[in-house]
């Protein structure tokens, strides 16, 4: 299902909203109080009363992060969030995860587009059939899935870095 937070498709933004946040242990005053800021965030104001099932995949998108981001979790699971979403909504969203991380919030943050990755993470893992077999830098980790995605005949835009590192220290013999 579109938006991954447990949205019920018969219920209006408004009612998955007061549930999900219930859910996660916010009382009824602490909805009202977020309430308005969750919907000025995802813009979907205008829909509050519309039932979820009638919301494309970028308007679950844009609620379930909107809420997700006001509950202020601890660690923060975020799958190809940018796939949907108008490029406006993108750069809140990412100015929104940047402030997460910097108040120390954990981010799993998976995607396929290096640029998003590059601005997002500080360090990259790939998995692949099931097993770890990249962790570490983002520009490496990029080179990796660069050269992963090549051995199986798939062309990925964007994964060289950029901003090579510095030459470092050489030794002679």
């Amino acid at each position: 299902q579109p938006g991954g937070i447990g949205f019920h498709g018969e219920l209006s933004a408004r009612d998955n909203v007061y549930l999900n946040a219930a859910i996660h242990g916010l009382s009824r005053r602490e909805i009202d109080r977020v309430y308005p800021s969750i919907l000025e965030y995802s813009g979907l104001a205008d829909y509050a009363d519309q039932p979820v099932r009638n919301f494309s995949s970028g308007m679950h998108m844009r609620l379930g992060f909107s809420v997700a981001m006001q509950l202020q979790p601890d660690i923060l699971l975020l799958d190809e969030v940018f796939a949907v979403g108008d490029a406006a909504f993108q750069a809140q969203c990412l100015d929104t995860m940047r402030a997460y991380r910097r108040r120390g919030g954990t981010l799993l943050f998976v995607s396929h587009e290096p640029e998003s990755v590059r601005q997002v993470c500080d360090r990259v893992i790939i998995i692949d059939a099931g097993a770890v077999v990249f962790d570490g830098g983002v520009p490496e980790g990029l080179r990796a899935y660069g050269t992963l995605s090549a051995a199986r005949g798939i062309a990925v835009a964007g994964v060289d870095d950029p901003h090579p590192p510095a030459p470092g220290p050489t030794t002679r013999a």
